[in-house]
């Protein structure tokens, strides 16, 4: 009933010692669904490390707030938007950012930037087109019209993904550390306020949509979609904010899943006290509401706030000079109970600590046997290509590596004058006015890697969003992660979801980085089969001087191309396992990639930060997908700068494959970096350590790799900058870093 399981339903009538009323019910069916109630993954999220020296705020707020230096902190957090943007892309997409926003405006802080990570279906299918067209349009429409720039994010295709999109969005915002705010009620007989829009119909039951499978009838749920207006988000943010400057607010709370019963129940269980929430003084866009429709809408663009009694009309005077909806529709009590009162009687009161804790369920680990048969890959099937050049070409003009200029044009990525390493690079840097500081942030997943071995592939995700920040001089502090899997109550998804988590901590132990915040999405199926086991990370990282960035555009004629070779294969390990090449170029996903040693990832990408951060080079991008040859044409397309490569003499391993492995293959701990001539025997003394190939020069106008490679630069353009969402073909002008 209503999305609970007779289990469920049972432990209600034990815990209320009663039956259970339809409007309590529905509290219960909100609360307890695994959207809010994270069911199935809270046993699991405890093996994060969420702690930290930059640490300020770790889970179980809003968002996790770390400290950059000079009194600024910063307030960050992912979630998705999946099902929502599965039944009505644009809308979905939209509240998805407009309700990450709202978390970070919780904690205090002003937003500042947003990120988004997004997986669909393949584009040679009309409905995945769609969902891809509508989806970035959805972002952009909310972020431009609300004024925060959308400087960074990552977008891949795959048929795991058809009819399942992921919509991740980030946020981060900036504050003072003294005024940090946190969601707790307290003080019994403070006023709770509700600021923003009107509450409607839309969004009911929303929280319970997004805690099953996609299934044919998803389609006729699209009422369960919110509807954003980013111009009343616009000034939401600004009364919040100046509430917040005048001190007027004891704590403040998104309205977000579940609507202002999870808000409400989660203030009241914090704080160890209850509230009463007089329904009848919700103001409503629509006639005929029912007290559990008002309490259970997912409307948007609303906060509920705790004050102080005398200072009510303040605030209320405040909401009004900013054109938004401020009502007194509660109180802070005594009795620890969410109590829903109409016209004075009673209608509903549940103990708000049992609706903020829904039972849990610890499942048994078991490996699927899919694993088995995914994981075969023998190298003798895989030849060394004869026509390096047709390759390249190939793989550059593929959706997953193509230019993603058409998706970051129609995004403002400079409003607010703060973005100095715009979309495109490893990572986005903004600085902090008034101060020489400056921080960067990078959202990274990689689903095939964790579809083929899932372990590996949750420390990879991590380990590569390190070497991103790493890349533009940026010392990674903390992660948010959204972790978008399939049924957990399928054995295939709880493995992939236990270990995928039990891959994140680790690399999270080895690199520093404590998960601070986050959001599960579970339930991501269809008739077709679960998406790809697909955990994002968001880091983000601190740099003391903004001005000494790199990015990975080649700056000069001349300069000096060195790799950093990276980490080499252990046994029965190939970097072409799981790679873009062999997916590509051969349509198989296959095999067991390298698991990252993730000391030398520290190593390698501390030693290329502090090059950065020194002055010593200006130019740095990390290996990922494509592997090296994709990252050097990224490099000379970013501004038209071409390469002569030489190839280094290297020991072949087993005989078979090396040079396709070294140049396409995918291995971790690996970058590029570019500088003068006239510095390299300081960039030699700062190898000294490292395994490194000086692999050629800048400049000209072709890309050349002797003997293998031999292409023009427009010819690299015409494959890497077609339109995504244009005819097939269809070449963009201009060029813009990419990444």
């Amino acid at each position: 009933m209503l999305g609970l399981s007779d289990f469920e339903y049972d432990r209600i009538l034990e815990l209320l010692g009663r039956v259970p009323n339809f409007l309590e019910l529905s509290l219960f069916s909100v609360m307890w669904s695994e959207h809010c109630g994270y069911k199935n993954s809270r046993p699991l999220l405890s093996r994060f490390p969420n702690e930290g020296p930059r640490v300020l705020q770790g889970p179980g707020e809003n968002a996790g707030v770390v400290e950059v230096g000079d009194g600024w902190a910063l307030a960050f957090k992912v979630e998705s938007h999946n099902h929502p943007s599965a039944v009505e892309p644009y809308e979905g997409a939209a509240t998805g950012v407009g309700g990450i926003i709202r978390d970070i405006l919780a904690m205090g802080a002003r937003p500042v930037a947003l990120l988004d990570a997004l997986r669909f279906g393949p584009l040679d299918d009309e409905r995945n087109r769609y969902l891809f067209r509508e989806v970035v349009r959805g972002i952009g429409g909310y972020g431009n019209a609300v004024g925060v720039p959308t400087v960074g994010g990552e977008v891949e295709f795959s048929e795991a993904y058809s009819g399942n999109p992921l919509v991740n969005a980030m946020c981060v915002g900036l504050i003072r550390t003294e005024n940090l705010m946190r969601s707790r009620a307290t003080g019994e007989g403070n006023l709770v306020v509700l600021l923003g829009s009107k509450t409607g119909r839309d969004g009911i039951h929303g929280a319970t949509f997004a805690s099953g499978e996609l299934t044919e009838e998803s389609e006729s749920r699209r009422s369960n979609v919110q509807v954003g207006d980013p111009f009343a988000e616009k000034m939401l943010i600004e009364c919040c904010l100046k509430l917040l400057e005048e001190d007027l607010l004891v704590s403040l709370q998104d309205l977000g899943a579940a609507g202002i019963t999870s808000s409400a129940s989660e203030m009241a269980a914090s704080g160890g006290v209850g509230i009463d929430i007089e329904v009848e003084k919700i103001p409503r866009r629509e006639s005929g509401m029912e007290p559990f429709e008002a309490m259970i809408s997912e409307s948007q663009e609303r906060m509920l706030a705790v004050v102080e009694p005398g200072d009510e009309e303040k605030v209320l005077a405040f909401a009004q000079r900013y054109g938004i909806g401020g009502t007194v529709v509660g109180r802070v009590a005594g009795h620890g109970d969410l109590r829903v009162i109409e016209n004075g009687e009673i209608v509903g009161s549940v103990s708000a600590e049992y609706l903020a804790d829904a039972p849990v369920y610890e499942r048994e680990i078991v490996r699927p046997e899919y694993l088995a048969e995914v994981q075969k890959l023998d190298l003798e099937t895989i030849p060394e290509p004869d026509d390096y050049n047709e390759v390249l070409l190939k793989m550059l003009a593929h959706p997953n590596l193509r230019s993603r200029r058409t998706i970051f044009g129609q995004y403002d990525h400079e409003v607010g004058t703060n973005t100095v390493v715009r979309p495109g690079a490893d990572a986005a840097v903004m600085r902090i006015k008034g101060t020489k500081r400056g921080f960067a942030m990078t959202t990274d997943g990689r689903g095939r890697h964790c579809y083929l071995d899932p372990r590996g592939g949750g420390a990879a995700t991590v380990a590569e969003a390190y070497r991103n920040l790493s890349c533009v001089g940026a010392e990674p502090v903390a992660i948010t992660n959204c972790l978008n899997f399939g049924n957990p109550e399928k054995r295939e998804g709880y493995y992939q979801l236990a270990e995928c988590i039990e891959g994140m901590s680790e690399a999270c132990e080895v690199l520093g980085t404590p998960v601070v915040s986050g959001n599960v999405s579970l339930y991501n199926e269809t008739a077709r089969g679960p998406i790809y086991p697909t955990p994002v990370v968001g880091m983000v990282g601190v740099l003391e001087d903004v001005t000494c960035h790199a990015t990975p555009a080649f700056k000069r004629e001349g300069d000096m191309v060195v790799v950093l070779t990276g980490t080499m294969r252990p046994t029965g390990e190939s970097p072409l396992a799981g790679s873009e090449y062999l997916e590509i170029v051969h349509g198989r996903v296959a095999g067991v990639p390298p698991k990252p040693d993730l000391a030398a990832e520290k190593r390698a990408s501390d030693l290329v930060r502090s090059m950065v951060r020194s002055g010593l080079i200006d130019t740095a991008h990390d290996l990922s997908g494509g592997g090296e040859l994709v990252a050097l044409a990224e490099m000379a397309l970013s501004d038209g700068i071409g390469l002569e490569y030489s190839v280094p003499e290297i020991e072949f391993m087993s005989g078979h494959g090396r040079l396709l492995e070294n140049l396409l293959g995918e291995k971790g701990a690996g970058f590029i970096i570019a500088f003068p001539e006239e510095r390299w025997d300081e960039v030699q003394d700062a190898l000294s350590d490292f395994a490194y190939d000086n692999i050629g020069y800048t400049g000209g106008e072709r890309f050349e790799l002797e003997g293998l490679i031999d292409l023009g630069m427009e010819e690299l353009r015409e494959a890497y900058e077609r339109d995504l969402f244009g005819v097939p073909g269809e070449v963009l002008g201009g060029s813009e870093a990419v990444g």
